[in-house]
């Protein structure tokens, strides 16, 4: 009774001189911002706001798929968004095509200053007022990723603690390391490729004639739109990509380790 009576006396005293500061705050459940894709949604109940998650995956691992399809979601539901692009490789007419609202998207062009983009993406953190914030660093190299000072991931943890903002870092491998709240990594599982009868090569203009493909896919994200081509002389002329349609994609959650649903895996359609 005594010890009870002397901590009110203490809360209280503490409050008379430091107001709110030192009351306790009741743990708020986690929100989450949608990845646009049912089957990791399902698991994941999407990305959280106030931390940060990194998605890892080497070239053609459906990283970029996953990002737009993100961004989908965000812009859909009228997000404000901002996209730090290291090395200027974000392609505006995937993005259109994943239905990607440009209108509601920052695009921030670095030109390979590795610099540049984190001191971009720490300005747009503390301004405040993004749903949702990217930095992409996919084409950075693995080794000068690997590089990267732990003090610049300390400091975006803390700014955006607490905040309706999610910070989403797209890397060729795992280099944000304790600060990240969720890790993805993505691989790719297998090609999807079309049903094709016969196919010859054009040396005259280098281009691939597919004479009868398959066109009836199932229903996922597509990153690619029917060939808008009249037909030539040989039929039906495509572009490559219709020959390689997409990519089944394989999501492990690295980090945190609660998730025990084990690994999600959808399809994607993306140009090659």
């Amino acid at each position: 009774m005594t010890a009870a009576f002397a901590k009110q006396e203490i809360e209280s005293a503490l409050a008379n001189r430091f107001g709110p500061a030192f009351q306790r705050r009741e743990k708020r459940p986690a929100e989450v911002l949608s990845t646009g894709v049912v089957e990791i949604d399902a698991f994941l109940h999407g990305i959280p706001r106030g931390a940060i998650t990194e998605i890892v995956g080497t070239v053609s691992s459906g990283r970029t798929s996953l990002l737009l399809s993100v961004l989908s979601a965000a812009t859909t539901k009228e997000e404000t968004c901002a996209l730090v692009d290291a090395s200027d490789t974000f392609d505006v007419s995937s993005a259109k095509i994943a239905r990607v609202d440009l209108d509601r998207v920052l695009w921030v062009r670095c030109n390979n200053r590795l610099e540049s983009a984190f001191k971009a993406t720490d300005l747009l953190l503390q301004s405040g007022g993004f749903g949702l914030v990217v930095l992409n660093l996919t084409d950075v190299a693995a080794k000068h990723a690997r590089r990267i000072v732990s003090s610049w991931w300390f400091r975006f943890r803390r700014a955006i603690e607490n905040t309706p903002t999610a910070l989403l870092v797209v890397t060729p491998v795992a280099c944000v390391r304790s600060c990240a709240g969720m890790v993805l990594e993505v691989n790719n599982e297998a090609a999807v490729w079309l049903t094709t009868t016969v196919s010859t090569l054009n040396s005259s203009d280098a281009r691939l004639i597919d004479r009868k493909a398959e066109t009836k896919c199932a229903n996922h994200l597509s990153l690619v739109t029917e060939p808008t081509q009249q037909p030539g002389p040989h039929g039906l002329l495509p572009t490559h990509s219709r020959l390689l349609r997409g990519i089944r994609v394989q999501v492990n959650q690295e980090r945190p380790a609660s998730w025990t649903g084990g690994p999600v895996k959808f399809s994607t359609h993306s140009s090659i």
